[in-house]
């Protein structure tokens, strides 16, 4: 049994405001078209895009257990489709893990759920928080911005896709770098200027 991990409540025991799963799409949607395509931080991100191939779903899910069976559906589902239909899919939980600490190590749970289902060298799962910090960087780097999302959000991609996908982009090995850079030059600043809702690290 694992142990629940469920939204936070707020200390004047009102029920916290959750957004509706149409507003969690959109702001998701606004996100990957202003950040991900707009700043180029994935090459890869605005061919599946425009061809309506990304499938958004949004986990009602508030616990660990209930998060990890919404991974495994997902998972068969893109399975079972064709990459004309859905390349890849975001699975967004806004409702868990929204602690930062507990979303790192739910993250291993997901390399167990890959390795039991067989699918290690199939699926890939990329994460994506609101409050992301690569290890090794300071909470305030303006490079974690690269996967801050408006929600915690697990990325679902075909293992084939992002071959392909990098093999049609001969400077893919440069793509982290690149986005170092591009992330420093727009700075703190400039982040906020996307109006994405998400937090770089500095107020």
């Amino acid at each position: 049994m694992l142990p629940r991990r469920t939204a936070p409540q707020p200390a004047d025991g009102l029920t916290p405001f959750l957004p509706s799963p149409d507003q969690v799409v959109a702001a998701t949607r606004r996100w990957l078209e202003r950040a991900v395509i707009g700043l180029e931080l994935c090459p890869f991100a605005r061919s599946v895009h425009a061809k309506g191939r990304i499938r958004y779903v949004v986990s009602p899910a508030d616990d660990d257990e209930a998060l990890l069976a919404d991974l495994e559906r997902e998972l068969q589902t893109l399975l079972a489709s064709i990459p004309e239909d859905i390349e890849t899919t975001l699975l967004i939980h806004p409702r868990v893990l929204n602690d930062f600490a507990d979303f790192t190590r739910f993250l291993d749970l997901t390399d167990v759920v890959l390795r039991l289902h067989r699918l290690e060298g199939i699926v890939q799962v990329a994460s994506f928080h609101p409050d992301y910090v690569f290890a090794g960087t300071a909470a305030d780097d303006v490079t974690n911005c690269s996967n801050r999302s408006p929600f915690p959000t697990l990325h679902l991609l075909r293992e084939a896709s992002v071959e392909r996908a990098a093999a049609a982009f001969p400077e893919a090995a440069t793509i982290y770098e690149r986005n170092l850079q591009t992330l420093r030059e727009l700075g703190h600043a400039g982040w906020r200027a996307l109006d994405l809702g998400v937090p770089t690290g500095s107020r």
